[in-house]
């Protein structure tokens, strides 16, 4: 029998090389979607749908908030709200990818997922202490409430998160069935996809960052700069069609305009501390290194993972993850 073909269930075909019902993977429990089967709602836990639902309100909330701070602080053309209004982007834009980042974790259990997900809410827990601690709420009572929320609510998601990531995972098995080649196959293509997805997320707030500050001050900086936010789009969406489709040679293409987003970073970090030199503050561009920074760990992982994903083309998972239920 050759392993490497797709063992579907509901198969009328019976042969001595066919595995056993009980080993092949359970496509008639998950639903088929375009970015891999998801468990149905019916198969969660009590528990995990209260979770879930609790978490989807809350960022929900915490969106509302956001959007409402971000609606004052445009009226307002005081140079003093300059930062609140940048960091209330940046949090919108987190919280948009948290939503996605829960319910694809859930819904697939999808430990990397997850992972992002603890990983971005910490993120706006750590800003938010470090610009509610410099600048303060200013007398606004929704930006203190948007902080309380973000705290508490940050420090009961990272800890229920923790604890789902840690729950034992069976959907690996349910997708590749018992070939643990297939398994980790299935692993490596999840890790990509979240990676794509969080670099995506980085570049984006770092490009908010950056056209939100006096850090581009230049006609050719704020062109290059949508440019950046253009080609950050193209590029994702070029990975994720790669990953999914099997694709080799949109993987070397996504990784080939990965460069130009690499050279932008250098720029960037270039213009941030020639600029030390001038300014007396370091704030803003503090965090742009950061991201930049962040963004590079990113995609470093992403290519470890995308070398070794390509080498497993063509084994089934792809007909597994996107077969339709009988």
């Amino acid at each position: 029998m050759d392993e490497r073909s797709p063992l579907l269930g509901n198969q009328q075909q019976q042969s001595p090389g066919l595995l056993s019902p009980n080993l092949r993977p359970r496509h008639q429990n998950l639903i088929p979607t375009p970015c891999g089967p998801i468990k149905a709602w019916s198969e969660l836990s009590p528990l995990v749908k209260f979770y879930f639902c609790f978490t989807i309100v809350s960022l929900l909330a915490l969106l509302g908030l956001t959007s409402y701070s971000i609606y004052k602080q445009h009226l307002h053309t005081d140079a003093s709200d300059e930062d609140n209004f940048t960091v209330s982007l940046i949090l919108f834009v987190a919280i948009l990818f948290c939503i996605y980042y829960i319910s694809r974790g859930v819904m697939q259990e999808n430990r990397q997922e997850l992972v992002v997900f603890v990983l971005s809410v910490l993120a706006v827990m750590i800003r938010s202490v470090v610009n509610f601690s410099v600048v303060g709420s200013k007398g606004e009572p929704d930006l203190l409430a948007r902080f309380v929320c973000i705290m508490c609510l940050g420090a009961v998601h990272v800890i229920c998160t923790t604890l789902l990531i840690w729950s034992p995972n069976m959907m690996a098995f349910r997708v590749g069935g018992a070939l643990e080649s297939l398994q980790e196959q299935y692993f490596l293509l999840n890790l990509c996809f979240s990676m794509v997805t969080f670099d995506l997320q980085a570049q984006l707030c770092l490009c908010i960052l950056m056209t939100t500050t006096d850090l581009t001050t230049s006609p050719a900086n704020t062109i290059i700069l949508a440019v950046g936010v253009v080609w950050a789009c193209l590029t994702a969406a070029v990975g994720v069609v790669a990953v999914l489709k099997e694709a080799k040679v949109l993987v070397w293409i996504f990784m080939l305009q990965n460069l130009p987003q690499v050279a932008f970073f250098c720029y960037l970090m270039y213009t941030v501390v020639e600029k030390w030199f001038h300014d007396k503050t370091y704030t803003l561009e503090a965090a742009a290194i950061t991201g930049a920074l962040i963004s590079l760990l990113i995609k470093g992982v992403l290519f470890w993972g995308l070398v070794r994903l390509v080498h497993s083309f063509g084994q089934g998972l792809r007909e597994r993850m996107f077969a339709s239920a009988q």
